[in-house]
């Protein structure tokens, strides 16, 4: 899908860069702070957030990857056979901060996902959320503590966002949905 493109490249790397300087700061520092991407554009954007509180103070912090494909109350809406992309947390949650990190923050019932499958793994000190977009439009009381754009969005539009690792490019685009589409969202 091609649609107007409302975050270059550029825009997604300062972005990203403010979002790491923002999440430490709001921490105190990196002590007891862990990164987790939800599958799938999340877990790239959570490595990138990493190396560059990395960069900017010398610390790497441990970073996981969550699927919360069973975790989803709309899964026999999805697919018939969902495809499970993994999840991998090479470390203990427990009395840790967690950022959740995602792509696009839309209803808010990815995150409520993500936050029952995170609880699977531990319990974490606290749970915050990171999303490169948050595009309104929520159906539970969930708001992401740090963004890297609000993009104001009808239900018949669809947000995009894009990434190297996944898509070949950096990017953020807006679409309108084909017809007959009843929700428009990379986030549900």
């Amino acid at each position: 899908m091609s649609g107007r493109r409302i975050m270059a490249a550029e825009d997604v790397r300062r972005a990203v860069t403010r979002i790491s300087h923002e999440i430490v700061e709001k921490h105190g520092g990196t002590d007891g702070l862990a990164l987790v991407g939800i599958q799938r554009r999340g877990v790239p954007l959570a490595k990138r957030l990493a190396d560059a509180i990395a960069e900017h103070d010398g610390v790497m912090l441990p970073v996981g990857a969550l699927d919360i494909t069973f975790y989803r109350d709309d899964l026999s809406l999805v697919a018939q056979q969902p495809i499970v992309k993994g999840t991998d947390i090479g470390f203990d949650l427990n009395g840790y901060t967690v950022v959740l990190v995602d792509d696009v923050l839309y209803t808010g019932r990815t995150i409520r996902a993500a936050m029952d499958a995170l609880m699977d793994f531990g319990r974490p000190k606290a749970i915050r959320l990171a999303v490169m977009v948050d595009r309104g439009h929520r159906e539970l009381p969930i708001r992401a503590d740090h963004v890297g754009k609000n993009v104001p969005t009808s239900r018949e539009e669809v947000v995009h966002v894009l990434v190297e690792e996944v898509d070949g490019e950096d990017g953020v685009e807006i679409a309108r949905l084909p017809d007959g589409r009843l929700t428009g969202g990379a986030e549900s």
